[in-house]
């Protein structure tokens, strides 16, 4: 499991930890029934509070996107992929409705709108 901490953003650790996690269970680099790292050992790996690690794993819990069993550990949980990809194309949706909202008070048309999009996507 990678994890790369920054302190370069404004999201705080945990945050930082349980979005990453998220992602890769949603890209299914982790499955269900994956076991974590311990709290302690994940902690340890990060050089972190254990404490930060706790909060990460309790949000993933709260979330429905990992289980813990007592003395065993905490696993992913089986999740329906498709609400969690419903929620990601809302999120897009939104983020893509503001550059349009940008883009139309900059008096960038369309097809320059659609152009940046292609050349974002083809990574150049």
């Amino acid at each position: 499991m990678d994890i790369v901490l920054s302190n370069a953003t404004s999201a705080p650790i945990y945050e930082q930890i349980a979005t990453q996690i998220k992602d890769q269970i949603v890209a299914g680099t982790l499955g269900p029934g994956h076991l974590l790292p311990s709290i302690r050992a994940l902690a340890k790996d990060l050089r972190i509070s254990v404490i930060t690690t706790k909060r990460a794993y309790d949000e993933l819990e709260a979330d429905g996107f990992v289980y813990t069993v007592a003395g065993k550990g905490c696993f992913v949980a089986e999740k329906n992929t498709e609400l969690i990809r419903e929620s990601r194309l809302r999120e897009i949706e939104g983020h893509l409705q503001a550059a349009a909202d940008l883009a139309g008070k900059s008096q960038i048309t369309d097809d320059e709108l659609q152009e940046i999009l292609r050349v974002i996507l083809k990574g150049e």
